[in-house]
């Protein structure tokens, strides 16, 4: 394939796409609450994707636009191009991109695209001379299907925190889930069973905040498909069962310097936190509220937010309470300050 209208990286994307046998493209965006949807098209449409989009109708879409606005434009990013390591067979695979939503009104970028305004924000950090890294800690449930194929509430095991097998007895699905992720890119921390029964937490490096951003998409689509290859439904719903923990998704969160210079950091500090650092927690604690009706956007997310399962009930921070909106770790290094 070749095109004379492609940037390096999107002709890098078409000989990949030759090479690896993809028939086919899944091209990926969030909603307004953050669910991936897709449109999945022959891969010989790629070129087409890159160079007019594909259109869809954002009507459809929560949060997106009303019905006399409906036609929206989907532009894949060729830096998020990765095979599906469920879907590979002997002669064909089935390949990702993550797009950005256009307004085909305007031909401006999508106002409502959660990328768009992840990246002007990244933007306005960039102009006071930040770079922005995050990295998640994200929690999930796997619960058993019934003989039909629907989730019920049974869990995949009765263990708890740190336990092995035979208590935890989805170690052997959460090591093909890690196989999966390391197959599109993702550099594994740790994994472990997290306080409730069935409930789990796999850590990834931490990376620039849109790069983070996309890599929680895709990880919640490789852990749903590869749970259901194992007939368990992975879901991340805050709080699936009561009277048990809930799931959360801890963001580190620390600024670099175009110097390459953590702007969090200062020895001098009792906690080793920079006048910075003390502005962007005050910035956290002052809209909190805000904040929460974004990343909490559904009713059962707040089934979560209640006393006595480590999840946040008080706008404050620590250094040591594990269950504060806003914790500082102890910091190995002056890097590592967040």
């Amino acid at each position: 394939m070749t095109g004379d209208n492609l940037t390096s990286a999107e002709q890098a994307v078409l000989d990949e796409i030759e090479e690896k046998g993809v028939d086919f493209l899944r091209l990926q965006f969030t909603d307004i609450l953050g669910t991936v949807k897709n449109v999945a098209v022959p891969a010989r449409q790629a070129e087409k994707a890159f160079t007019e989009g594909i259109y869809f109708d954002g009507s459809s879409i929560e949060g997106f636009v009303r019905i006399q606005e409906s036609d929206m434009r989907l532009v894949p990013d060729p830096e998020t191009f990765a095979v599906l390591p469920w879907r590979q067979k002997d002669d064909s695979a089935a390949g990702r991109m993550i797009c950005d939503v256009y307004d085909t009104s305007t031909g401006e970028p999508f106002e409502g695209d959660p990328r768009r305004v992840l990246k002007d924000a990244i933007e306005r950090a960039k102009e006071m001379g930040y770079e922005v890294n995050f990295a998640p800690e994200p929690e999930f449930f796997m619960f058993e299907e019934d003989e039909d194929g629907y989730a019920t509430t049974e869990t995949a095991d009765h263990g708890g925190y740190f336990d092995v097998a035979p208590k935890d007895l989805a170690s052997d699905v959460r090591r093909d889930i890690i196989y999966g992720l390391e197959e599109m890119g993702f550099e594994i921390e740790a994994s472990h069973h997290e306080v409730a029964r069935g409930q789990y937490e796999i850590n990834f490096e931490y990376d620039d905040a849109l790069s983070t951003a996309d890599n929680v998409a895709t990880f919640r689509t490789v852990v749903r498909a590869i749970a259901a290859q194992h007939d368990l439904h992975a879901t991340f719903m805050p709080k699936p069962i009561p009277k048990i923990n809930g799931s959360g998704m801890h963001t580190h969160q620390s600024l670099f310097t175009e110097d390459g210079e953590n702007a969090f950091h200062d020895e001098d500090d009792e906690f080793d936190l920079s006048d910075t650092a003390h502005s962007y927690l005050a910035g956290i604690l002052e809209h909190a509220p805000a904040i929460t009706a974004v990343t909490n956007p559904t009713v059962n997310s707040y089934k979560r937010l209640v006393p006595g399962y480590e999840a946040p009930v008080y706008v404050a921070w620590s250094d040591r309470n594990r269950s504060a909106l806003i914790r500082k770790p102890a910091a190995r290094v002056p890097a590592a300050s967040r």
